[in-house]
C-alpha cells in the first residue's frame, strides 16, 4: 500500500485505471491510513466515488512566477525574505527552466547543488560559499512546499537532498584589543552602529533601521518592533554607551531614520559592508563579518554569566538552542571553567573523608 507521511498526517497515493490517485488519509496512525486506503480502493471500483479531475503541474518558471507574486504579497512586512526569494529564484529559473514540477527529482536537485558549489562568484572570483547554496536550495524546497500545499504535488524532491555544511570560520568573537583597533579605524557611521551591535546584541538590519521612536532613554531601553517570530519583537536595556551614541543621533536626525540613507534622510542606510572591509584592512585585524559583533555580544554575556534563557531574549530567539551558534567560549574561559571543577572536586573529596575520620572515631 502506498501510504506515506506527510507533516503529521497520512496520505495514500495509487494507480487506477491509469489515472493517479493521491488524497489525505486525514489520521496520524498508519495503520488506521492503510484501511482507509483499502476502503477507499474498493470504493473506487464499486463505483462509488469518482476520480476528481487532476490539477494541472505547471512548469518551474510559471511556478515560481506564481510563488513570488504570493510571496510579495504574503512577505509585505518583510520585503528582504521577499527579496531573497527572488534573488535564489534567478539562478533557479536559469537551471529548471520550463522542465515541469512534477518532473524535477531528487537527482536533480543533487545535480543543481553539485553545479553551484563548483560555480564561482562573478564578483569575488571564488567559489560560492555553501550558505549562498543553501539559500537557493530553501528557496526551491518552499517553491515546491507551496504548491503541495494547493495539492497540485504530492512530494517534495528538495526533502531528500542533503543541504551542504556552510563554514562559520569567519563568524568569531573579536577580543578586547580587536575590538579597540577595529573601532579607531572606523569611520561614521559605522563607528556607531558597531559599537551599538557590541552593547545590544542586536542584529545589523535592526540596528539600520532604528528610528526615535524605537528608543526610550528616560528608562533606557531599546524597543524592537519589527521581527519574523514573536521573541524577535523585544525590549533590550541600554548600557551608557548606546544611551549617550542614541542621544547623539537622536539630536542629530534630519528625517525618519537614525541611521539614514546618504540620499534620502528619510530612507534607512542598506549596508555598511564597504565601510566595515575598510576599517578590517586599516586595522591589520583578522577577517570577520558585521555579524561576528553580534557573536562577541553573546559570547561576552555568556562569559559573564548571563544564563541562556535571559541571553536568548536579548538576542531574539524563540528557542535557547539557537544561542548556541552565538556564543563561543574562549581557551581562557573553558580553563577557567576546569579550574573550577578541579577546586570543587577536591572540596567535595576533602568533605568526605573528614565525614569518613568522623564515622571512625564513633
Amino acid at each position: 500500500m502506498a501510504v506515506y507521511k506527510r507533516g503529521k498526517t497520512y496520505w495514500f497515493e495509487f494507480v487506477f485505471n491509469g489515472q493517479r490517485i493521491r488524497e489525505s488519509a486525514q489520521t496520524s496512525n498508519r495503520r488506521a491510513a492503510e484501511n482507509i486506503e483499502a476502503a477507499y480502493r474498493i470504493k473506487l471500483a464499486q463505483g462509488e466515488v469518482g476520480i476528481l479531475e487532476k490539477k494541472a503541474v505547471p512548469s518551474f518558471a510559471a511556478a515560481l512566477k506564481a510563488f513570488l507574486t504570493w510571496s510579495e504579497i504574503h512577505h509585505a512586512d518583510h520585503p528582504n525574505t521577499h527579496k531573497r526569494y527572488a534573488v535564489s529564484g534567478k539562478t533557479l529559473l536559469a537551471y529548471f527552466g520550463n522542465t515541469k514540477l512534477d518532473a524535477i527529482t531528487p537527482e536533480d536537485v543533487e545535480r543543481y547543488k553539485t553545479m553551484r558549489l563548483q560555480t564561482k562568484s562573478e564578483r569575488t572570483g571564488r567559489l560560492l560559499k555553501p550558505a549562498t547554496v543553501n539559500r537557493e536550495l530553501a528557496c526551491l524546497k518552499i517553491v515546491f512546499n507551496h504548491f503541495i500545499r494547493q495539492d497540485v504535488l504530492a512530494k517534495n524532491p528538495v526533502s531528500r537532498v542533503k543541504f551542504p555544511a556552510e563554514n562559520n570560520e569567519q563568524t568569531r568573537v573579536l577580543s578586547p584589543e580587536e575590538e579597540r583597533l577595529y573601532l579607531a579605524a572606523a569611520s561614521q557611521p559605522l563607528y556607531d552602529i558597531a559599537t551599538l551591535i557590541l552593547q545590544t546584541g542586536c542584529r545589523p538590519e535592526e540596528i539600520y533601521t532604528l528610528t526615535a521612536t524605537n528608543v526610550n532613554l528616560e528608562q533606557g531601553f531599546l524597543q524592537i518592533t519589527k521581527g519574523k517570530t514573536k521573541a524577535a519583537r523585544r525590549r533590550i536595556p541600554l548600557t551608557k554607551t548606546a544611551q549617550e551614541i542614541l542621544q547623539r543621533r537622536i539630536d542629530e536626525a534630519k528625517g525618519v531614520y537614525l541611521f539614514p540613507h546618504k540620499d534620502d534622510p528619510n530612507k534607512a542606510i542598506l549596508k555598511v559592508n564597504n565601510a566595515h572591509y575598510g576599517a578590517l584592512k586599516r586595522s591589520g585585524i583578522a577577517k570577520c563579518t558585521i555579524y561576528s559583533l553580534r557573536h562577541t555580544f553573546a559570547t561576552r554575556a555568556a562569559m559573564s554569566g548571563t544564563d541562556l534563557v535571559t541571553l536568548a531574549a536579548l538576542l531574539g530567539h524563540s528557542r535557547v538552542q539557537m544561542v548556541l551558534r552565538y556564543s563561543h567560549p574562549t581557551e581562557e574561559h573553558k580553563l577557567n571553567a576546569i579550574r573550577k571543577l578541579e577546586v570543587w572536586s577536591r572540596e567535595r573529596e576533602m568533605a568526605e573523608f573528614q565525614v569518613g575520620d568522623v564515622q571512625m572515631v564513633n
